[in-house]
């Protein structure tokens, strides 16, 4: 599934998805009860520098223009000063640019700048000299899902920057999780990663959030939006690759689709959620995996006239380095909660103490959900940061 990279644009946005979009976050911003003007209310001016600018990243900049009020009310003020892409130049204006019309000469297929792109070093650079209240790093380059690089770089950079980073890239937290959380720590930043597992479902926010002292056993899913829909497709008596052509035109599956397939992109969240709540300090290399071809539709037309669903499942147990993890198709009964999934849909069912299992699931994936992802964790670190308090500094502490 793609949540990330630079890609064509998403076409598949609806006005429906927008305005549940924009109502959520405002009633993010009623529940604070705070009024900008007033003598309890505090701004906070956020400088964000991107590092790639695909599908995703141009999608979360049209969604920071439609929810700017509401961004406002909580006391929130983003303000884009760098742009820096692989393909298309880099751009940086420290009193701030137009990211909406870069987005649009990406999407046209043009470059933001005659000249290369940044270093990584130089834009780092470039961002600490920008004088703000605070720096955050949106890290949406595409994954290498053999070592998790460049992206572990830019993390990196952005923290010696000062910078909090924010990704929808599942490298980092799948090849360096450990080593960048303590990295953040030791910064005195944030490091989040919302939408880099299941879209916009708020799966690390949840644990973290709301069920402190739970202890997570284990975990399994369908976590990539691609491949379900190839499933689901291929029950139904259509072709492998007219379901995949799909996916491809309207921006989901990954710009190499065998990280989709061949189960890649499954492997990299397994072992993204292994790390973060099993303690485990795996690699998508170290995750036994499986995908789907076109011999894949015979078998789940037959699973589905025995009344049951085939699916591409992963799943992880253990603690530390007890851990094992694995992407397989399973041919689930139909009263369990994976099996219900259908088109582009996800789900996780988590295994705790004391909780029990818990299910979370999102019936339609897409590019908007994980550009809100962007957007959540942007909220949560402006709310770490004093944005629509009356006394910042006491929590900045």
């Amino acid at each position: 599934m793609r949540n990330c990279g630079e890609c064509p644009e998403d076409a598949g946005s609806s006005t429906d998805g927008r305005r549940f979009l924009r109502e959520l976050v405002r009633r993010l911003a009623v529940d604070l009860h705070f009024t900008p003007g007033s003598d309890d209310f505090f701004l906070v001016k956020i400088a964000l520098q991107f590092v790639g600018f695909g599908n995703v990243a141009r999608r979360f900049v049209q969604l920071l223009d439609e929810t700017r009020p509401t961004l406002t009310a909580l006391g929130i003020e983003p303000v884009v000063v760098g742009i820096t892409t692989r393909r298309h130049g880099g751009v940086f204006e420290a009193a701030g640019l137009d990211a909406i019309r870069a987005a649009r000469i990406i999407a046209e297929g043009g470059v933001l700048s005659s000249t290369p792109a940044p270093s990584t070093d130089a834009w780092a650079a470039q961002l600490r000299s920008r004088s703000t209240e605070a720096r955050v790093v949106f890290e949406t380059t595409t994954l290498d899902v053999r070592s998790g690089e460049p992206a572990i770089q830019h993390v990196r950079a952005a923290f010696t920057a000062g910078a909090h980073v924010v990704t929808a890239n599942k490298g980092p937290v799948a090849f360096a999780y450990r080593a960048l959380a303590e990295e953040a720590r030791a910064a005195g930043v944030s490091f989040l990663f919302e939408g880099a597992v299941m879209d916009g479902l708020p799966v690390f926010n949840l644990v973290r959030e709301t069920m402190p002292g739970v202890t997570i056993r284990g975990f399994r899913g369908v976590v990539n939006s691609t491949t379900n829909h190839i499933l689901t497709a291929l029950e139904a008596g259509e072709g492998f690759a007219p379901a995949l052509e799909r996916m491809q035109a309207d921006g989901v599956a990954e710009a190499d689709a065998s990280l989709d397939v061949d189960g890649w992109d499954a492997a990299a969240k397994a072992a993204a959620l292994a790390n973060v709540w099993l303690d485990a300090d795996l690699t998508p290399l170290h995750v036994r995996r499986e995908g789907i071809n076109e011999d894949t539709g015979e078998r789940a037309r037959a699973v589905r006239a025995a009344g049951r669903r085939l699916k591409l499942v992963a799943y992880a147990y253990g603690r530390g380095d007890q851990v094992k993890a694995a992407v397989e198709l399973e041919e689930l009964a139909p009263d369990d909660p994976l099996a219900v999934l259908d088109g582009q849909g996800n789900a996780l069912e988590i295994d705790t103490w004391p909780l029990g299992r818990i299910v979370i699931t999102q019936r339609d994936g897409g590019l908007e959900k994980t550009a809100y992802a962007l957007l959540s964790d942007l909220i949560t670190i402006g709310k770490q940061l004093g944005a629509g308090s009356k006394d910042p500094a006491s929590i900045r502490s």
